[in-house]
């Protein structure tokens, strides 16, 4: 059993720091499009591209810049999963 409770803590803390990793990226993208959204409608125009455009650009700008966070966090879960310190 405690093999079970081993693999069940990995998943865990796998989807966890997934789920933190990625948090910033989709926040900005949120943001963003949530802003691109407000413009649009305060303007009438009412093109996807308009609201797209904005939010990728932001949402790859955001992934650069956390980028070396984010492949930090995951040599953690790595190591951590392989029993290292």
């Amino acid at each position: 059993m405690p093999m079970d409770t081993d693999l069940v803590e990995l998943a865990r803390s796998a989807l966890l720091s997934g789920v933190v990793v990625i948090a910033p990226v989709l926040v900005v993208g949120f943001v963003v499009g949530t802003l691109a959204g407000l413009v649009q409608a305060a303007t009438g125009v009412h093109e996807q591209v308009v609201g797209l455009v904005p939010r990728l650009a932001a949402m790859v700008a955001m992934l650069v810049v956390s980028l070396p966070w984010m492949v930090e966090r995951f040599v953690e879960l790595f190591r951590s999963a392989a029993g290292g310190s």
